[in-house]
């Protein structure tokens, strides 16, 4: 239903959520705050772990360790926080805001996506998913150390006699010998830059299909190249990037939600910045 995908219902049900999570999961008799009690609930939550982790239930022993443990850790917990231990530590102040941005994500994780949602978030974040242009090409590799000098006048002649004998001829025994792969079938434009670098890549896309073209410089020599075929780069229709936008659009409410979270929770404080006097800063010697 639409009024359970509103953020101000959202933000209602976190704060009822952490109000009744902190009641619920602190309580204990008040009266004796040296007692200490292991629910039964916290026992099979134990047992629940430890038969996770291992893949097998732990026997009467490992139970009893399982359980000194907690007892060891509650007491040493609550002889820290007498002592003020948990005041200004920055490793607990960042974890405690980790559970509370936890509690925000799950509130965002429980609204699916409608198809339309998917689609506005494809079109708005098009170049993201687009698809790279992809190309099946041969190409004769020219020297530069080799040849010298000689490079362009003979990478030039080659030209002329491959485009002579057209699309069906031979080029397995002309060129330098390397170790670029003499053909690339549908190879995406981003696998071209990887193997030829980006100056290659970027001629070859430029050049058209059918002929022998060049020479076309990369960072190794000279190149003759015939482009066979060219797929332009598009974006895909939503069904073939589903999940992948799925995905992205999900992390994306979660950021905003907590966002919205924090600027909620702000309203409740003034805050107040008192700057040292001396400047500080990247820009604080100019």
């Amino acid at each position: 239903m639409k009024f359970l995908r509103e953020p101000l219902l959202h933000f209602v049900l976190l704060g009822a959520a952490l109000f009744g999570g902190y009641h619920l999961l602190n309580r204990r008799p008040q009266t004796d705050p040296q007692q200490i009690v292991v629910s039964p609930g916290q026992v099979e939550h134990m047992v629940t772990t430890f038969a996770r982790t291992w893949q097998r239930p732990p026997n009467d022993d490992e139970v009893k360790g399982l359980i000194d443990q907690y007892v060891r850790e509650e007491v040493f917990a609550r002889e820290a926080m007498k002592l003020g231990l948990d005041q200004n530590d920055v490793i607990i102040r960042r974890r405690l805001q980790q559970k509370m941005e936890f509690i925000a994500d799950d509130f965002a994780a429980g609204v699916e996506p409608t198809e339309e949602e998917l689609a506005a978030y494809l079109a708005k974040h098009a170049d993201a998913f687009r698809q790279d242009q992809r190309l099946t090409f041969r190409q004769v590799y020219l020297n530069a150390d080799k040849r010298g000098d000689k490079l362009a006048a003979d990478a030039a002649q080659m030209l002329v006699e491959l485009k002579a004998k057209g699309a069906q001829a031979d080029a397995s025994e002309l060129g330098d010998p390397s170790l670029l792969p003499p053909s690339l079938a549908d190879e995406p434009q981003r696998g071209i830059e990887s193997s030829f670098g980006r100056e290659f890549a970027v001629e070859l896309a430029k050049l058209p299909v059918g002929e022998w073209c060049g020479p076309v410089p990369s960072g190794l020599g000279m190149h003759v190249v015939f482009i066979a075929q060219r797929t332009e780069g598009r974006v895909p229709a939503l069904q073939e990037v589903r999940a992948q936008v799925e995905r992205e659009w999900a992390s994306e409410r979660r950021t905003e939600t907590n966002r919205k979270f924090l600027d909620e929770l702000l309203k409740q404080y003034a805050v107040t910045i008192e700057w040292p006097k001396q400047k500080v800063g990247t820009d604080a010697g100019k």
